[in-house]
């Protein structure tokens, strides 16, 4: 499983398919595919730019197409995010489709429109994930590189109070959360080059999450 596919699990509502935070989904899954390069030693963000650091590209084909259009150029986060995280919604919950984690169900509404949702069919993976992440917030458990992560951007993005049960929040739950966004993730061995990519996925991200709210309000 890749971040971006448990990542989508997690927003994505178990009635409907409909995705939490949708406002800010291609920043939100764009760093996805952004850190598993990092964590794969694939990609660094220097002067704040974006770039590769070898050669050969991952064999996982929504990887390598993150990974095809970094190569193009170095990009700024904000641009690189957009750029890569754009497609990869539609390609996400395609995955897990195929894999039996999400169901397709096609209605018609009054005999009319079509309408497609997309209930949930195994929640085992996302209750593993969800259980996992409820230990670093709120029992203070030290997260593995791929738990942070994901923490990281569902805090950034907004979506970290739409996990379903609900956290207890606390001042311990928001201040581990932000530590995590700001790239703390303890004493695990990650790379300076990944915090400092996970760091500057979750800045984008919050800005843009700020700049969505305050529009709708």
């Amino acid at each position: 499983m890749l971040i971006a596919e448990d990542l989508a699990l997690l927003l994505m509502d178990d009635e409907s398919g409909t995705p939490a935070a949708a406002g800010t989904l291609h920043y939100t899954m764009g760093g996805a595919l952004l850190v598993e390069l990092a964590l794969a030693g694939l990609v660094d963000v220097r002067d704040r730019k974006v770039v590769l650091t070898g050669d050969t590209p991952p064999e996982d084909p929504l990887l390598r197409s993150g990974w095809d259009r970094i190569a193009e150029k170095p990009r700024s986060v904000d641009s690189t995010l957009l750029k890569i995280g754009a497609p990869v919604w539609k390609d996400v919950v395609e995955r897990l489709v195929g894999k039996g984690m999400v169901r397709r169900e096609e209605k018609r509404v009054l005999g009319l429109f079509r309408t497609t949702s997309l209930p949930a069919a195994d929640t085992r993976r996302e209750e593993e994930v969800r259980d996992r992440i409820r230990a670093v917030l709120v029992d203070g458990v030290e997260p593995d590189p791929r738990t942070a992560a994901l923490t990281a951007l569902l805090s950034a993005s907004g979506a970290l109070p739409a996990l379903r049960p609900r956290l207890a929040w606390s001042g311990d739950v928001a201040r581990r959360a932000k530590a995590l966004e700001g790239g703390n993730w303890g004493a695990q061995a990650v790379s300076t080059a990944v915090t400092r990519t996970a760091a500057a996925i979750a800045a984008s991200t919050a800005a843009v999450t700020v700049a969505v709210v305050t529009t709708v309000t």
